[in-house]
């Protein structure tokens, strides 16, 4: 693979304009070799014969007494030789940041114009670089220290819970105990018989002795080890995550803290400058936030808040290892960039500017500071030591989990589970075709039955399919679509095994129709087989059981945070609204059709339909009154989520956007009693508050979840930055999304093909809808993934447990 390719490939994409611009560099690289001209050299004849000079004597003169006194030492590679230098780099502070500036020497060269351009885009783009780097540095610093704290806070939580009467009173102990033994060793050799005693009585007082002092320094020892603990010593001139050091020198100094270096940690006097942060969400943690009441909590002794407190911090050291392991790779992915471009340079011009150039660079912060890395080893030894119980293979297992591998066995059971499928449907039409099932008298009662019981599967099947498509198309245009949704790393899912999960009940619901699939009763019984009846409802009721499966199988991680984002959506205003759980909303409301057939199994299974075949469903009253409500749900649901961010927030944006559910409530109560009940009375607000609501959406679709329709943009009526190369892409997204958008139109006007069902033509148009929303989420994603490009934001932020005094103070 080329450096180019492994570049691009290997960094961070929500820091991919704070790289250096190799491919642009290449493009200046190649304007040079352009107008290079190849090396020759030049003969000169006189009359005693020929002389050979060499192009170095047509070179510019650079003069006799030219002073550069760079203030960096990598301004050149040999002072020596002034001649010889292409470049000298001069290292320049301004306002307290360090830059560097690249004097190219052979600017009268032929072509030279372009290597002083190429040297001037090399310098911007090593300040760029350079600055970027020591900025997410000093964050990581300041990040230390608060990380110091909690550390210190939860060492004495810890000594508090185990052992919540203190340790003042165990030397005491320690010593009557030995004391005691002592005194009743002297007694029992006091009434032993002179003559037993006379050769044993030496020996009883060394035993006696030597038994008292090794409980005395057992007794000091352990009462030592717990108030010291294990400490990480570091060097004098280092300031990351320094917990203290022993000094067995000052007794008195280590029951007092002290700010100065040296002091020991864990000390129980922290707790006195301590409140607990109530960073659990619950719906009374967010009522309490409602009524401004303060979230920290007096601290609370017990191993319940030990765990949490421990589960909390472990997260925020793993998430902060994972911060100095993406600096790390951007040093080093930087450092190596530009030694591959100066090589490149090197080899077009025949120069030797690379190896002063390279020193320069690692005299910089980028190259030279070696904060990050130590950081990253104390952070390490203290996670090792602290949540690892001093296992390493276990620590560094959890720090650094393991990349996500592709199993043959997955690949192979998606195309094995996607030809079954594909051959099932083949197997399905050709038996319909060939015993002519569509013109049976039966046909009428199977599709206003059979049919919404499995259509269901159907429209899951479709959602799954295009999901998967997404993640690809995430993938190939390298959208961090799992630090956006906030997968576990190294378990996020891929498209693979989302078409593997889509194809394997793709599979089971064919099987299912196929066994099923007879339109006429049985002349003698005048019944249908119970058995098949049952298959729809059995195979609901074996993908809910796979769904809760509390096992380590199928994807366990995946389907608990899927379930996870389903109880906030429910749960919803109660909880913060976070990415994955307003996106699972939208989704559930392109999902309408299905959740109205689960409601029909209900009906059908529940009230014994299924034994006649029969769908006596619409005359009820209470079905009807629910086919409403199951509509609105996932619309009330985003409403509910949009007023808890607008509250949070103080965002009117979402207002906005909550008015947008609202009008599309109103136009699907109207639209739905329409269909039902047929009134023509109701026929000029289902216009009105439908036209209203799909407008509306669209326009938002364009404007916010897009990112779109900007009329002075550098791609006109796009955006700035777009991640698929071809414009026209978005054109046609944005004009299928309008068609698909107004597919309501069908159920207004009634429009109808003489050949097909209306329950057909009710899962056409759902299924349109799961298209449509299945293009949405696409450029929805894209469109946050640019945000957090722009912001530079790669990390999730991690709620600390505990709140010092100072804190408060500070804010």
């Amino acid at each position: 693979m080329k450096f180019g390719k492994e570049f691009r490939a290997q960094l961070v994409p929500e820091w991919k304009e704070a790289y250096m611009d190799y491919n642009f560099l290449k493009t200046l690289l190649r304007e040079i070799q352009r107008y290079k001209p190849p090396p020759t050299t030049t003969t000169t004849s006189s009359s005693g014969g020929g002389l050979t000079r060499k192009l170095t004597l047509y070179r510019a003169f650079s003069g006799l007494t030219r002073n550069y006194t760079p203030t960096s030492s990598s301004s050149s590679s040999s002072s020596n030789d002034m001649e010889c230098q292409a470049i000298l780099v001069n290292n320049v502070h301004r306002e307290g940041s360090e830059s560097f500036e690249t004097i190219f020497l052979m600017s009268s060269d032929e072509g030279g114009e372009y290597e002083l351009v190429y040297f001037k885009r090399l310098d911007n783009e090593l300040n760029k670089v350079n600055k970027f780097y020591k900025k997410k540095a000093d964050e990581v610093m300041k990040e230390a220290d608060l990380l110091n704290k909690q550390m210190d806070a939860l060492i004495a939580f810890r000594i508090k819970v185990e052992n919540p009467d203190g340790w003042s009173d165990r030397t005491a102990d320690m010593t009557r105990l030995a004391s005691d033994v002592a005194a009743s060793t002297a007694a029992l050799a006091a009434s032993t018989p002179f003559g037993a005693r006379t050769m044993s009585k030496s020996s009883i007082h060394m035993f006696c002795i030597v038994f008292f002092f090794f409980l005395l320094f057992r007794s000091c020892w352990f009462v030592g080890r717990v108030h010291v603990m294990d400490v990480i010593e570091e060097d004098e001139n280092s300031d990351e995550l320094n917990y203290g050091k022993r000094d067995d020198d000052d007794d008195d100094n280590d029951r007092k803290p002290s700010k100065k270096k040296g002091n020991k940690p864990g000390q129980l006097e922290v707790l006195d400058h301590v409140k607990m942060n109530n960073t659990r969400e619950s719906p009374r943690s967010t009522i309490k936030e409602f009524l401004k009441v303060d979230q920290t909590n007096e601290l609370k002794f017990t191993k319940e808040n030990l765990r949490r407190v421990e589960e909390q911090l472990k997260l925020a050291f793993i998430e902060f290892h994972h911060k100095l392991r993406l600096l790390k790779s951007f040093s080093f992915l930087n450092t190596l960039g530009f030694s591959k471009i100066m090589k490149k340079y090197d080899k077009i011009t025949s120069r030797n500017a690379s190896k002063p150039y390279m020193k320069s660079v690692d005299n910089s912060y980028l190259g030279n500071s070696d904060e990050v890395n130590k950081l990253m080893e104390r952070v390490e030894a203290t996670f090792i030591k602290h949540f690892a119980n001093s296992n390493r293979r276990k620590g560094m297992n959890i720090l650094r989990p393991l990349a996500k591998i592709e199993r043959h066995r997955t690949t192979f059971a998606m195309g094995f589970f996607s030809g079954c499928c594909f051959a099932l449907i083949l197997d399905l039409c050709l038996i319909i075709h060939f015993q002519n099932l569509m013109n049976k008298s039966g046909r009428e009662v199977y599709m206003s039955t059979m049919f919404p019981l499995y259509s269901c599967f159907g429209f899951l099947v479709l959602h799954m399919i295009m999901f998967a498509a997404n993640i690809y198309l995430w993938r190939r245009f390298r959208v961090n679509y799992a630090f956006i949704f906030g997968f576990q790393q190294g378990k996020e899912i891929g498209y693979r095994e989302v078409l593997l999960i889509a194809f394997g009940i793709a599979v089971l619901a064919l099987l299912c129709i196929l066994a099923n699939l007879d339109m006429e009763m049985d002349p003698k019984t005048l019944d249908y087989q119970k058995y098949t009846e049952l298959l729809p409802l059995i195979l609901v009721i074996f993908l809910l059981v796979l769904l809760f499966l509390p096992f380590n199988v199928l994807f366990r991680s995946n389907r608990f945070f899927f379930l996870v984002c389903v109880f906030r959506c429910i749960a919803a205003p109660l909880y913060k609204v976070r990415l994955p759980d307003f996106f699972l909303a939208d989704h559930l409301t392109s999902e309408v059709q299905l959740f109205r057939s689960l409601e029909f199994y209900v009906c059908y299974y529940g009230w014994g339909d299924y034994k006649v075949r029969e769908n006596s469903c619409k005359t009820n009253v209470v079905y009807n009154i629910f086919y409403f409500i199951v509509a609105v749900i996932p619309y009330w649901i985003r409403l509910l989520q949009c007023a808890r961010r607008l509250v949070e927030e103080k965002d009117a944006h979402q207002g906005y956007n909550g008015l947008k559910y609202l009008l599309t409530i109103f136009a699907v109560v109207l639209r739905t009693a329409y269909s039902l009940y047929k009134d023509d009375s109701w026929v000029i607000f289902v216009w009105i508050f439908s036209i209203a609501a799909a407008s509306f959406s669209t326009y938002w679709d364009f404007v916010n979840d897009w990112g779109l329709l900007r009329p002075h943009s550098k791609n006109p009526w796009l955006r700035d930055k777009l991640l698929v190369p071809y414009k026209s892409v978005y054109f046609l997204a944005m004009v299928l999304n309008v068609l698909l958008r107004f597919a309501w139109l069908q159920t207004v006007m009634g429009l109808k093909i003489s050949s097909l069902h209306k329950e057909t033509t009710v899962a056409i148009v759902a299924s349109l809808e799961i298209i449509r929303r299945g293009v949405w989420s696409f450029f929805r994603l894209e469109n946050e993934h640019l945000n957090n490009v722009g912001k530079y934001r790669a990390f999730k932020s991690v709620p600390l447990p505990f709140n010092y005094d100072e804190d408060d103070k500070d804010e």
